[in-house]
């Protein structure tokens, strides 16, 4: 006769095979034939809109079942009336979907007005955009060093309560830095022109942004990047010796008036960490275990799918994979931040210092749409007989209709818009005002 214990341990481990694919089965079963939908917490045509849609295209291969997906926007409060009616109404078995903006989490949090769910307790599927900062300074200051922003003044431009600003309040309020701002700009190229002409001398952005629009002054070697603003270190800075503020922060050098070294490291942990979550997915709390597993992993596979990534260079969209396990860890770092310490966080990031107004006078052209090109992401616009042709960026185009807001799904052939370009020769338009 066999030892008991033995026998024990051979049905354990046959139940143990068996969990496997009678778990796949079951994933699969819920999952064929359905489809699964997919709220977008933003306007049509915007950067939040445009990676939902392409993650629907390509996500459903790889999930046990192949659902296919439906997409539709729900915006409103910066995703949070979305993220309300999908975390407290809508079916929580993993047919409904959440792609919402990245300030969601830090707005429960911080115990905002609006949120009625707990960020920790969602299961994130990950993010397809990792948006790292940085900040830049002519190198006609003489700057050699992040150092020297502790003990000189640099001026720095400024669009509005945003990186631009956010992040040179912080540095000043939390780390004693003594950065002055020119605020008014109607978008960071204004701002790049500004500091080729000396009116200012650095800008604070996203390292996508900031490597592109500065790109050719940094090879010509009167522009460089000083400063780190994230959590994961971007390899090429690093290359160039390019210190993370958690780095300057450990240092334990620089810190602000009545601010304490781990006050410090939490207000940068807040918002950078809402910068690593990019472009965030999730599902309700409440969704089974096994389907959120099987949605991870089909979230990780899609952003490694060549096809997935060709239609994303297509659009000119950079992936850059969070599993939504980081953003799991990431959201439970931020939620266990002090309460005296988020009371303070609100002011750490108003801008306190000397400021100043740019007046910047936009180049404008006005004339008849002729042509909406690739769903209104160009237009052509006849002046004088001749068609001009811009760029509209869904987050970074202010497009108004009659007076209204609007997107670029507003624009219609015969349309009269006057068109407001951020600079002589820019490809992209900074306004656009139709009737």
């Amino acid at each position: 006769m066999r030892p008991m214990h033995l026998m024990t341990a051979a049905a354990a481990l046959c139940g143990l095979i068996a969990t496997g694919p009678a778990s796949a089965d079951a994933v699969s079963d819920f999952y064929k034939g359905k489809r699964i939908q997919l709220l977008v917490g933003s306007g049509p045509g915007g950067g939040y809109d445009v990676y939902s849609r392409m993650l629907s295209r390509h996500m459903g291969r790889f999930i046990p079942g192949n659902p296919g997906f439906t997409v539709r926007n729900m915006e409103g409060a910066g995703s949070i009336v979305m993220s309300n009616f999908v975390f407290n109404v809508a079916p929580k078995d993993g047919s409904v979907m959440a792609g919402m903006q990245r300030n969601v989490a830090m707005a429960e949090i911080m115990g905002q007005p609006g949120p009625k769910f707990k960020s920790t307790e969602l299961n994130w599927l990950g993010s397809l955009a990792d948006e790292p900062g940085a900040c830049g300074i002519a190198t006609r200051t003489g700057i050699k060093s992040f150092e020297e922003v502790f003990t000189r003044t640099f001026i720095m431009g400024g669009t509005g309560p945003n990186d631009t600003e956010i992040n040179p309040a912080l540095l000043n309020n939390a780390l004693g830095a003594k950065f002055r701002l020119i605020k008014g700009y109607p978008s960071t190229p204004p701002i790049h022109l500004a500091i080729e002409r000396g009116e200012v001398d650095g800008i604070c952005q996203s390292w996508a942004s900031l490597s592109e629009q500065g790109g050719p002054s940094m090879k010509a070697g009167t522009f460089k990047p000083v400063v780190q603003l994230t959590i994961k270190p971007v390899p090429e800075l690093t290359k160039l010796g390019i210190p993370t503020i958690f780095e300057v922060i450990k240092s334990g050098k620089h810190l602000g008036e009545g601010v304490t070294q781990e006050e410090a490291t939490a207000y940068f942990n807040m918002l950078m960490g809402v910068r690593v979550m990019g472009r965030p997915f999730a599902v309700a709390a409440g969704v089974p275990a096994d389907r959120v597993k099987a949605l991870r992993a089909a979230f990780v596979a899609t952003a490694k799918d060549p096809k997935f990534q060709a239609e994303a260079k297509k659009l000119k969209r950079d992936v850059d994979l969070v599993t939504g396990e980081e953003i799991q860890a990431i959201v439970e770092k931020m939620a266990a931040t002090p309460k005296p310490v988020l009371a303070k966080l609100d002011d750490m990031l108003k801008f306190k210092g000397p400021t100043q107004t740019a007046k910047v006078e936009m180049p404008t052209f006005t004339g008849k749409i002729a042509k909406v090109i690739e769903g209104g992401r160009k237009i052509a616009i006849s002046v004088k007989g001749k068609e001009m042709t811009t760029s509209i960026s869904g987050s970074r185009t202010k497009v108004s209709v009659g007076g209204k807001p609007g997107t670029r799904d507003s624009f219609k052939e015969g349309m009269e818009c006057t068109v407001a370009l951020p600079s002589k020769g820019a490809k992209e338009a900074a306004k656009v005002d139709c009737k």
